[in-house]
């Protein structure tokens, strides 16, 4: 019925464009709606937008919070086999310039941190190197490390701690103070201290929450599950595989319901604040995972079965300029909300940063089909890769041509 197909570069799978496209424009409608981690509204005084701001947080968040960023991460971890597969083909090891890779993404993600004091990218920089230390195992053995971490052992070493030692009391809020310091520069700093808060702080308080909330083991458990993706082959259309997606959408369907529907009941079972926060930690990663298969599964299903098929085939430009795409959305947002900028986040309730998202895919999504127009990958990717390439002259090269 249908074959893999590509925009201008062979070998390249669309479906995982589409896919990451969906997931930037999930991440682009939370930031802006979350006015790019600045958690400070206007007191709404009409009834409408009340309403549309209630409508819209809950549903926003419902569809696309914890389940983007698990696309991304998925994603991250398909690409690296993708470019680790390539070069194996050729007889040549890519684990070190991965490595490289990652270094050059950790200076590009502390770039984007002085921007917006929220982003994934510095997280993704430091646990890709999980994939070094994997990707030559078996797919058994792989599976087996990514659900442990999927399955937050943090947790449960918490859980079983708090049964064990009754006085056991947890600290859910270690990342609020430093919280507190970024939102002020946000609201009153300048550009400078703004980048100078959120460089430090910033990360901090991100990667305190990230901790705090699971993120940290779960990224490395979908980067492992990503690279299986790849390694299975599962993208491409087949009978096979579209069997497989649909067997997968319906375990997430009948798994996301009963988990997401103990959350909230929780608390009328569990009292011990130690219990209740990492069993709710627990209950609502796991949920995100299913709801991630569900979305997952279901755009590769609607992409190869339905007359949608065109539709999301319009994300893949958007999805190819990822990075691009990410990082200019925070200087964006950045400057339309923070004090540096215009300071918008005094006069904007949800439903106006919902539309201002909405206007940012737009412009972003028009720009990506012009550009791609004449270039073969977006102006950030294009670096990226050029500098992962980067050819480092031997020493005995240069010392010739100094003597010469």
């Amino acid at each position: 019925m249908h074959s893999s197909t590509t925009l201008t570069q062979p070998n390249r799978i669309e479906i995982a464009d589409v896919l990451r496209g969906f997931a930037v424009m999930g991440i682009t409608l939370i930031h802006f709606i979350e006015r790019f981690s600045l958690y400070s509204f206007p007191e709404e005084t009409c009834n409408f937008l009340v309403f549309t701001d209630k409508i819209i947080w809950d549903s926003i968040f419902f569809t696309f919070s914890g389940k983007a960023y698990c696309i991304f991460a998925l994603l991250f971890g398909f690409s690296f086999f993708i470019q680790d597969n390539s070069q194996k083909e050729r007889g040549k090891d890519f684990r070190g310039r991965f490595a490289w890779r990652l270094v050059l993404l950790f200076f590009i993600a502390c770039i984007n941190s002085t921007l917006f004091p929220g982003e994934i990218l510095v997280l993704y920089a430091l646990i890709g190197y999980v994939l070094i230390a994997v990707c030559r195992l078996s797919t058994r053995t792989i599976a087996v490390i990514a659900i442990i971490l999927l399955l937050q052992p943090f947790e449960w070493g918490q859980i079983v701690y708090a049964f064990i030692n009754p006085e056991y009391i947890i600290n859910a809020q270690l990342d609020a103070p430093y919280w507190e310091m970024v939102n002020i520069a946000q609201k009153e700093g300048s550009f400078l201290e703004m980048c100078k808060t959120a460089i430090w702080t910033g990360n901090i308080a991100n990667m305190g929450w990230m901790l705090l909330h699971g993120r940290v083991t779960q990224t490395a458990g979908l980067f492992m599950v990503g690279m299986l993706i790849g390694r299975s082959n599962v993208f491409p259309y087949s009978e096979k595989n579209i069997k497989l997606w649909i067997k997968v959408f319906i375990i997430a369907v009948i798994a996301f319901f009963p988990i997401y529907g103990l959350i909230p009941v929780l608390p009328d079972f569990i009292n011990r604040e130690a219990l209740l926060v990492p069993s709710t930690l627990l209950l609502k990663s796991l949920s995100n995972i299913a709801f991630t298969g569900i979305l997952f599964a279901g755009v590769i299903l609607v992409y190869y079965l339905t007359k949608l098929r065109d539709i999301l085939h319009q994300l893949a430009p958007y999805g190819r300029m990822s990075l691009t795409n990410y990082l200019s959305q925070s200087l964006i947002g950045g400057f339309l909300f923070y004090n540096w900028g215009l300071g918008l986040y005094k006069y904007t309730g949800i439903t106006a940063c919902f539309l201002m998202g909405i206007g940012m895919f737009l412009i972003q999504f028009f720009f990506c089909r012009w550009w791609l127009r004449s270039h073969r990958q977006g102006p950030l990717e294009w670096l990226w890769k050029k500098a992962t390439w980067i050819k480092i002259r031997k020493e005995s090269t240069i010392k010739s041509r100094s003597l010469a």
